[in-house]
């Protein structure tokens, strides 16, 4: 393999890194072709893939930091190529050999996730502010369930509804279950995708180590972020707990009869596949399941949904990162949104809903469309 670029120390990590799925690229571009950035700027993923397999990659361009691990490029590949793993690895050459630049509001996301637990550099001591006024219990050892919320609702005012929304819907159908509170950290999936290996494996272990020593058995998340790392990434590092995503609880709920809908809401709904739910899990029908059942709710498709659905624009760590206006797919989905007449754009993940909160602020017309979780819609129809 040529080898052109000056950081020769850098390349070498790479090629250790990401040597086997680069390999495998034979410069199809397929990944361009689906890469969400192609419908609002001029980028080719490939491109970057093509320098890194010649080891002539611009670890200080912004290329290697625009991919939002989205996973519609490798649900293309017809080679199985794994683009996200590469990038990746791109990232964690410059993270542990220093070339290039790690954006500034990465770098201060990383920090907060070190010192205090989370993304927002919050104090540990006000994670379960959320709940101060509701009835969520500390876990202790025996409880059915542990709820891990996700760090923007228990920080964030604008989503921190998420969390009130399922607890209060887990308190009226009688469900034990319990929150960790100051013991909680962030589950660190978002670093990893930015190249940090070394802290997402220090927080890794530590929560593996918490849920260990407080007999967690079941982890009940309202992020796909979460579910997606606690489920697939952390069996690697030794966990042995049951991982459920909200809407996969809450339509079991109603399929035992235990939530049952005293309301109707007559709303035209358009429901947003999270990345992390639907191509990175397979989560399509669930959400939607749960919508259906709500008495006077009429559920819109997108235009492009399921599997095509576009990427909000927050995964990876560009929800810490900058992004020019106009080149916000949120700002695309939430304009579809008005285009459908809908009166709800729904989410099932925090990621999403803080994205589509922003875009409100700047697409025309935005203000015309709530934002709202499925466990806010379960809990306005019980």
């Amino acid at each position: 393999m040529l080898v052109k670029s000056p950081y020769r120390e850098a390349v070498d990590v790479l090629l250790k890194e990401g040597g086997e799925t680069l390999q495998l690229c034979y410069q199809c571009a397929c990944c361009s072709g689906s890469c969400p950035w192609g419908l609002v700027r001029d980028f080719t993923i490939h491109k970057v893939i093509h320098e890194s397999q010649l080891g002539a990659v611009d670890f200080e361009g912004e290329g290697i930091w625009l991919c939002v691990a989205c996973a519609a490029c490798v649900n293309q590949c017809p080679r199985g190529v794994n683009l996200i793993d590469v990038v990746k690895a791109i990232r964690r050459t410059v993270m542990e050999v220093g070339v290039g630049k790690v954006p500034s509001p990465l770098q201060i996301a990383m920090t907060g996730i070190a010192g205090v637990g989370n993304p927002l550099g919050q104090e540990k001591e006000k994670r379960a502010d959320w709940a101060k006024d509701m009835d969520a219990k500390a876990f202790t050892k025996g409880t059915d369930l542990l709820y891990f919320p996700c760090c923007l609702p228990c920080y964030d005012p604008l989503i921190k509804g998420i969390a009130r929304a399922t607890a209060t819907i887990l308190n009226k159908v009688g469900v034990d279950f319990g929150i960790l509170g100051i013991n909680e950290s962030c589950c660190g999936e978002a670093i990893r995708k930015a190249g940090n290996e070394s802290l997402f494996q220090s927080v890794a272990q530590k929560n593996i180590a918490t849920f260990s020593e407080n007999e967690v058995k079941k982890v009940l998340v309202s992020s796909p972020h979460c579910y997606h790392t606690f489920r697939n990434e952390y069996p690697e590092f030794g966990s042995n707990f049951e991982v459920i995503h909200s809407s996969q609880y809450l339509l079991q709920l109603i399929k035992d009869h235990k939530l049952e809908f005293t309301k109707e809401l007559h709303m035209k709904v358009a429901y947003h596949d999270s990345c992390y739910l639907g191509r990175h899990n397979d989560i399509y029908d669930e959400p939607r399941e749960v919508l259906r059942s709500i008495p006077g709710l009429e559920l819109v498709e997108f235009p492009d949904n399921r599997e095509d659905s576009i990427c909000c624009g927050g995964g990876a760590g560009r929800l810490w990162m900058d992004t020019e206006k106009g080149q916000r797919f949120s700002d695309i989905k939430l304009e579809q949104a008005i285009d459908l007449g809908a009166e709800v754009l729904a989410v099932a993940c925090p990621y999403c809903m803080s994205m589509f909160k922003d875009s409100q602020l700047t697409v025309d017309k935005g203000e015309t469309v709530a934002v709202k979780d499925i466990a806010e819609l379960v809990k306005e129809a019980m």
